[in-house]
């Protein structure tokens, strides 16, 4: 009996060895996380998922890393390490990393760590000092905290990986921007196809518009093609349309964006009447980019000028289109023009920094990006630009560089508009200092106000002002205490519309000088357009118009309570918008007068020059293919422009503000998975205010209320004993 309980005893242990063995291999085999964050902060976005997934080419990271650094370092090693651990199970065959040994020369260090060391060195990553705590001693120590990325030729660092802040955003932003350098093209189902449309029949009349060069446009073009073809994995053709009847041409205006000619009789050129086609189609997937060949222009006095596309630029364009159709392109066009804010410029030794340069702003969006300025006066918006950006303009837009804008909207740019009400003026300084005067601000009268009333949108011509805004600490000689600056509205979390998920757990911004946006219900509901408030003032919130003065001391809030609402502050609009442009006459681009210092003997002299040539160009009409509704697009639409600027916004891309104005770049972009990935780092969450009869009453409950249950749970519990007792003392008498 002893020795069958014995034998009993020894098969219940092999058992259960054997099933805690079995729970552990499955345990490694079959990896599981349970992210309980309410912003799964520790566990992979699906952009992440989706980047090393489709990798086609192998990834190498190579990470040196100190061993045995003082907190909060070794926790962040530990959470790189976690991650590219959860990148490695989502990736496929080509995702690889490894940790190199850098062991300081203090503790013994091995050769393999010196080569190490030297290795790290080589690809740019060298140490950084910390600080640690040692025995109650502050002491510094150099440590390796950096990575690199390989893929192909092309390698990517991270010097320091100083903060767990972010680190998964930069490291899938890394990974898409190789993979797309390298992975895209080559792995493309079909070829892209570079088209070129253009009619037999100009080549006759390109002479008499000054254009000899263009019979040499088919060759010029197809050489380019070939050129690229070399470092685009050969995925690029080829093709030549001549359309020489009027029915092939007007099929191709029906379907691509091409420039026709039209001219009559030209006896004494020996020209007969015609018609004729010319432009460049970039073409893969259904998707077409276009690229005007010929621009014309209207210069006042001289006449009509025709001009070919510069074929320097020819293959820059041309790959332009080509990487945004295929989705590699990330080019941001910026205004540079009409009076916008500048982008930051390199700052030279004493030289004073302009407040209103957006350094910050090109900084953040310079990871991402590639800042393309964009001058309407001299050029035209690009037909591959997939964004453009317009930060407080304050000249005047001709309509057609109004034209341009509304097309590039047809053609599927979207609009990042940062409209500013009122041009600031300021005082002369005797004023400033002989009056105490501050500056004035004038209405802006642009004409893209009317442009955005077409699709909807405006910005009134006012300033919100809001009880619930920054608070100003003021100097002890000045008294002390805090001063409400009533035009730098704080915009609550119950005020940002977090239903859109690229505005997800974005909880509270600052805002400057910024006015209500407004829409007409009327207008976006007549061309199926949605609007998105985006933020909007709190309940406390005035208006101040007509006499703007924004000196604190002076800004009192109103006494009628009627006087305060919500002001919805900005607005995304989506849609098929209808061009501004339709039912008008095409405007042309028109150039600089001659200039009025020359003599009226050298005007009159060039006029004779080109009167000839003239009474020719007077003949020929021009016609540009007109998009009266466009493919589906975005306008964003910001009543400030300080949001933008270096006090609002930090250079290093933590603040809410930076995460608002990066998120909405992306989603105008299509980046609205990246966009989700960086909200959900955000670490600013205030609490959420209570009112001042919660207040009261919490407090209450406190002083009064605890002592009161803790008497009535004491009488309860002598209650329930006397009870007891009493039915122990009934039991014995019985």
């Amino acid at each position: 009996m002893k020795a069958k309980f014995k034998a009993d005893m020894y098969i219940k242990f092999l058992i259960y060895t054997l099933v805690i063995v079995l729970i552990n291999i499955a345990g490694k085999t079959l990896f599981f996380r349970a992210d309980l964050t309410e912003n799964n902060i520790y566990s992979l976005s699906a952009a992440s998922k989706a980047a090393v997934a489709r990798l086609s080419e192998p990834l190498t990271i190579n990470v040196f890393f100190t061993e045995n650094l003082p907190a909060p370092h070794n926790s962040t090693k530990r959470y790189l390490m976690d991650l590219l651990e959860e990148y490695a199970i989502h990736s496929n065959q080509f995702f690889n990393y490894r940790f190199y040994d850098v062991s300081p020369q203090e503790e013994g260090v091995s050769d393999e760590a010196m080569e190490n060391r030297k290795l790290a060195e080589n690809y740019g990553i060298n140490p950084v000092e910390i600080r640690m705590l040692e025995k109650d001693e502050l002491k510094f120590k150099k440590a390796y905290m950096g990575m690199v990325m390989i893929q192909g030729d092309i390698i990517e660092q991270i010097p320091a990986i100083t903060s767990t802040d972010g680190l998964e955003y930069r490291l899938t932003a890394t990974i898409k921007k190789l993979n797309n350098k390298i992975s895209t093209l080559a792995s493309l189902p079909e070829k892209v196809t570079v088209k070129l449309i253009m009619s037999s029949s100009i080549k006759t009349v390109a002479p008499v518009i000054g254009l000899d060069e263009i019979s040499q446009l088919p060759q010029s073009v197809k050489e380019t093609v070939e050129k690229l073809n070399t470092t685009n994995y050969g995925q690029l053709t080829y093709e030549y349309v001549d359309p020489a009847t009027d029915d092939n041409i007007d099929q191709l205006i029906e379907t691509y964006n091409i420039r026709v000619l039209q001219w009559p009789d030209l006896r004494e050129e020996n020209i007969t009447a015609g018609r004729g086609a010319i432009g460049l189609s970039v073409e893969y997937d259904n998707e077409k980019a276009y690229v005007q060949l010929l621009n014309v222009m209207r210069i006042p006095i001289i006449g009509t000028r025709y001009e070919l596309i510069d074929m320097d630029n020819l293959e820059d364009i041309i790959n332009d289109n080509i990487e945004s159709l295929i989705g590699i392109n990330e080019d941001l066009g910026y205004l540079a023009d009409h009076g916008t804010l500048e982008l930051g410029a390199p700052m030279m030794m004493m030289q004073q920094q302009n407040e209103d340069q957006l350094r910050n702003f090109q900084t953040l969006v310079n990871k991402n990006y590639t800042i393309k300025s964009i001058e309407l006066k001299d050029g035209r918006i690009p037909e591959s630009l997939s964004c453009l950006v317009i930060a407080q303009p304050t000249e005047a837009f001709s309509d057609y560089e109004l034209y341009q804008i509304d097309q590039a909207l047809m053609r599927g740019t979207r609009l990042a508009i940062f409209s500013d009400a009122f041009e600031e003026v300021p005082q002369p300084q005797q004023q400033q200092f002989q009056f105490n005067m501050g500056p004035t601000y004038k209405p802006l009268d642009t004409g893209l106000e009317d442009l955005l009333a077409h699709y909807g949108v405006r910005v009134k011509p006012s300033f919100v002002m809001d009880k619930n805004c920054f608070k100003q600490t003021l100097p002890s000689q000045a008294g002390g205490g805090e001063r409400p600056i009533y035009f730098a509205p704080m915009i609550k979390n119950e005020n940002i519309n977090n239903n859109l998920e690229f505005m997800n757990n974005i909880k509270g911004l600052i805002t400057l000088n910024i006015s209500p946006v407004s829409i007409d219900n009327e207008i976006l509901s007549k061309n199926n357009i949605n609007a998105h408030q985006l933020i909007a003032s709190s309940d406390q919130a005035w208006e101040m118009k007509d006499q703007i003065n924004l000196n604190p001391l002076f800004i009192q809030p109103p006494r009628e309570k009627s006087a305060f609402k919500t002001y919805p502050l900005a607005y995304l609009l989506e849609g098929e918008f209808p061009s501004y442009f339709a039912g008008k006459k095409i405007p042309q681009k028109e150039m600089d007068a001659p200039d009025e210092t020359e003599t009226g003997e050298n005007i009159t002299e060039k006029q004779d020059a080109d009167a000839e040539e003239n009474a020719y160009l007077s003949k020929i009409e021009s016609k540009e293919t007109f998009i009266a509704s466009g493919k589906p697009g975005k306008i964003s639409i910001v009543g400030s422009s300080a949001i933008l600027k270096d006090n609002l916004l930090d250079a290093e891309g933590r603040s809410p503000n930076a995460a608002f104005i990066l998120n909405l770049i992306d989603t105008l972009n299509g980046r609205d998975d990246i966009a989700v990935m960086r909200s959900k780092t955000q670490q600013f969450n205030p609490l959420e205010e209570t009112e001042v009869m919660t207040k009261n009453v919490i407090k209450l409950f406190n002083i009064v209320g605890l002592p009161v249950i803790i008497v009535l749970f004491g009488l309860f519990t002598w209650w329930r004993r006397s009870v007891r007792r009493k039915n122990i003392r009934m039991l014995f008498e019985k």
